[in-house]
């Protein structure tokens, strides 16, 4: 079954793991000195989990990003896919970035750039089109396939990245801050989409965001990231319900209890590298 036609179901998603982060460091070289932005990353992410990573400023947390999507090499450890070794971009993953107007190709319609990584997948027209319709159905965007990302506003602009992603019918989907760039509303519109996509599809999903809040009502788990050299602090299970919204979701307690926890993680992290940089 595709995943662009999956559900997931009442029983949860499979608890097998998909993703595998064993022992990450990443060293960078130049000018005559090393600077080790990741010292010790390891976790396991299952099929069909939604996964949140937070951590303070200069975590290390888009070099984690790009380790796992094959895009930077690390200096040791490993990350594993699917049961084979992330030597490059593999085949099964798609990547929603921060920085959705350079994702997007502005002369393009946003019909062809959903279609694009279609293309590169050799599809024949007619699926490409049906994945197209169906990605651009589940964003809210129907109306929209033959105008320009320059003719959108920011926020339809990254629902037109997500739609590319899902289009792709990624077996991972991996998500750089993709809602730093936009407002709060629409931030907040972002946030039920993804939760929404990641409960039909059922597409394993690793989000990474600065925004504790964030991090909190779209997981079901947040790992907590130390300061740079960085390792995994804490791996902090969201026990909220199933079904969140923005307003009766973020006045509850147990929402208040789990952003309060991982905050004092990320402050404690602050200063440990505070005291470490004083040493």
């Amino acid at each position: 079954m595709s995943a662009m036609s999956q559900t997931r179901t009442a029983a949860g998603p499979r608890t097998d793991v998909l993703l595998d982060v064993r022992g990450v460091r990443k060293v960078y070289e130049g000018r005559g000195r090393s600077v080790e932005a990741v010292r010790d990353l390891t976790f396991t992410v299952a099929r069909g989990d939604l996964v949140c990573v937070v951590g303070p400023s200069g975590a290390g947390k888009t070099t984690l990003l790009k380790c796992i999507a094959g895009l930077l090499a690390p200096t040791s450890g490993e990350v594993v896919l699917e049961g084979e070794s992330v030597d490059g971009p593999p085949p099964g993953m798609a990547v929603v970035f921060q920085e959705y107007g350079r994702s997007l190709f502005p002369w393009m319609t946003v019909r062809k750039n959903v279609e694009l990584p279609l293309k590169q997948k050799k599809l024949p027209k007619a699926r490409r089109a049906e994945l197209v319709h169906q990605a651009l159905s589940a964003v809210g965007l129907d109306d929209v396939h033959g105008a320009y990302p320059w003719q959108l506003s920011g926020g339809m602009q990254q629902r037109v990245a997500i739609a590319r992603a899902i289009a792709y019918e990624p077996h991972i989907l991996l998500m750089d801050e993709p809602f730093a760039a936009v407002d709060a509303q629409t931030r907040a519109d972002l946030e039920d989409l993804v939760r929404s996509l990641w409960q039909r599809l059922g597409v394993t999903t690793l989000f990474v965001t600065h925004d504790i809040d964030e991090a909190v009502y779209l997981g079901q788990r947040v790992l907590v990231l130390s300061s740079s050299p960085t390792v995994v602090l804490d791996d902090v299970t969201i026990d909220l319900p199933a079904q969140r919204d923005q307003l009766t979701t973020r006045s509850s307690t147990r929402f208040t209890e789990l952003r309060g926890h991982v905050f004092e993680q990320i402050q404690r992290a602050k200063q440990r590298s505070g005291a470490s940089v004083v040493e």
